[in-house]
């Protein structure tokens, strides 16, 4: 079944400040449209329920990423493809560019944005576990000005955000880290490309003097949100990693996560994997296990 066109509207966005101004005046009526990877799907399967978007792709406001002394910013709008490019960013954040190429196609990483992917809010995205390990801040912005809240926090439920009707994602901002740390990111799906992930799995460690001085697990697919695994963190922080210590830590992560049987896998396979991962993670070895 496919969409009937004529009972859609999509009007331009001619500045941010316009656009938040209809947000404030029809709250919940109009919606922002940016690359439309997400949502051109369900608008060609007919699945599309909301009718009315305005068009924001081409605000300047929501564009660029900029580097300052203490940290990175990137505006909603900033795309896959411009993450991957960005050799400082990659350098510093190689987790995020790792997912920026692990989603979908170049066509797909040409037109897919960073704020597009957080306010999708899907639990499976590829980005989301890189953003929750780096400590990621979001800026939403409204007719009120811009309120900042932990990435972490953002997300409350299945496709329920900390995001009111009259506020978009606007910007992320990303804190500078001077340490050593290993990075680990491993997105499990059916192909090695083009796939919605089975499991995603990102991770930051630093060691110093034989103990954990920095620990950071962010998970997809695993539960309704993206998942920053607090718990496990928590127990693994001034540890020294052995063998006694790993399967522990794998214990105690396999109760946070929530993972469900669906067309892509089951919950069983999922929590299997992830445990497998988070040995592959805390010994050092596998995809993108780097020190910056």
């Amino acid at each position: 079944m496919r969409a009937h066109v004529p009972s859609f509207e999509l009007v331009p966005g001619r500045s941010l400040k316009g656009v938040l101004e209809t947000l404030n005046k029809e709250p919940g009526i109009w919606k922002p449209f940016a690359g439309g990877t997400d949502l051109m799907v369900l608008f060609e399967t007919g699945l599309l329920q909301h009718k009315k978007y305005i068009d924001i792709w081409n605000l300047r406001e929501l564009k660029g990423i900029k580097e300052s002394k203490n940290e990175f910013s990137m505006g909603a709008l900033v795309t896959y493809s411009e993450v991957r490019q960005h050799s400082k960013l990659e350098k510093m954040f190689p987790l995020l560019a790792s997912a920026a190429r692990e989603t979908g196609a170049v066509a797909i990483q040409n037109r897919g944005t960073i704020g597009g992917n957080i306010a999708n809010a899907s639990p499976a995205a590829d980005t989301p576990p890189a953003l929750l390990v780096y400590d990621a801040q979001i800026d939403l912005a409204s007719v009120d000005g811009v309120r900042s809240v932990s990435y972490s926090k953002f997300h409350l439920g299945y496709k329920k955000m900390d995001l009111k009707a009259d506020e978009i994602v606007a910007k992320v901002r990303i804190p500078k880290y001077q340490g050593k740390i290993r990075h680990y990111y491993r997105k499990v799906g059916t192909r090695k490309a083009q796939a919605i992930s089975k499991i995603c799995f990102a991770g930051i460690l630093e060691i110093k003097k034989g103990r954990v001085e920095k620990v950071g697990i962010g998970l997809g697919s695993v539960g309704p949100i993206p998942l920053r695994c607090f718990e496990t963190e928590a127990f693994l922080q001034d540890q020294k990693l052995n063998g006694t210590l790993l399967a522990k830590a794998k214990e105690i992560l396999l109760k946070e996560i929530t993972p469900i049987d669906d067309i892509r896998s089951t919950g069983e396979y999922r929590k299997i994997v992830t445990g497998r991962l988070l040995e592959e993670f805390l010994c050092g070895t596998g995809s993108l296990s780097s020190r910056n």
